[in-house]
This record gives structure tokens, C-alpha cells and sequence, in this order.
């Protein structure tokens, strides 16, 4: 995996090209050339736009003890056990231009595989979007979104 610096030069220049290209076809003003950037890069961000995320994660269908933690990004702290990995990983899932925090559709064919009964919800801003969102791990679609999160979501070794 490159440093850190390394992907963020990269993004930047991915960021600029896009600008360019953008610009190039007349469609400087449009609300898509400001897209790209917003999701490479969070470095010439503000405070005022930092990630907040506060965790909530049970062993046992929340029936048992949970543990909350929380995680800021930009910079990365909070009380998250490891906190630059989770925002690397988030803001690695922004590049894409995926949204983790997406419910499962609701015509979603998942395979019936039983993953085990903990529970998380996370709770938030990401990206300046509010984030209310519910994890399990009931069939194979819940598993998949589950470990995309991985290690904002603790890993269950399944």
C-alpha cells in the first residue's frame, strides 16, 4: 500500500485533471466538476467539514453490553481503537464513489448464510452527509456491507 503523502499527491492530481477536463468542455459551473475533488481529497478542508462518526457495537443482537466509540477524520482521532486505518478506509470508499452507510436495497437477492448476532449502528456526518445507518449480520448481503466498513466496524474473523 503507498504512504499516505504518496495517495494524497496522487488524488490531488487526479482532482486537477478532472478540474481541467471539466473546464475544457464548458462545464466549469456545473455542480459535477466540484464532485471529483470533494470526494478525493479532504486535505484544504475545514474543521467546519470534518467527518464526526460515533460507533455503537454489540456482541449479541444488542441484547448484551455495547461499546460506543467515536471516530473523527480529518484529522483522525476520536476514541476508535484504531482511527487513521477506519478514516483510510472511508475516505479510500469516497474515491470509489461508494456510499458504506446505503441500506441493502430491499430487492436485493442475498444469500441466506447466518453471520453472527452482533450489531452496530453508526451515527454521524461523512462527506458533510448525515449518517444514520444500521448494521447486522443476518445473510450475505448484511455480511458484505458489514465488512466493506471494516475497520470502521470491528472485524468478527468471518
Amino acid at each position: 500500500m503507498k504512504p499516505l503523502s504518496e495517495r494524497r499527491l496522487f488524488r490531488t492530481a487526479v482532482a486537477s485533471t478532472v478540474t481541467s477536463v471539466a473546464a475544457s468542455l464548458g462545464a466549469l459551473a456545473a455542480p459535477a466538476a466540484a464532485a471529483p475533488a470533494d470526494l478525493i481529497t479532504r486535505d484544504h478542508l475545514g474543521p467546519a467539514t470534518q467527518d464526526h462518526l460515533k460507533v455503537t457495537y454489540s456482541e449479541n443482537d444488542g441484547t448484551a453490553a455495547h461499546k460506543t466509540y467515536e471516530l473523527t477524520c480529518g484529522p483522525a482521532g476520536g476514541s476508535h481503537p484504531s482511527p487513521a486505518e477506519a478514516c483510510e478506509r472511508l475516505d479510500g470508499l469516497a474515491a470509489e464513489g461508494s456510499d458504506p452507510f446505503r441500506p441493502v436495497a430491499r430487492d436485493a437477492m442475498c444469500t441466506q448464510v447466518y453471520g453472527g448476532a452482533q450489531t452496530a449502528h453508526v451515527t454521524g456526518t461523512w462527506r458533510g452527509q448525515p449518517v444514520d445507518a444500521s448494521f447486522k449480520r443476518t445473510d450475505g448481503c448484511q455480511i458484505s456491507r458489514w465488512n466493506t466498513l471494516v475497520p470502521v466496524l470491528p472485524s468478527t474473523g468471518a
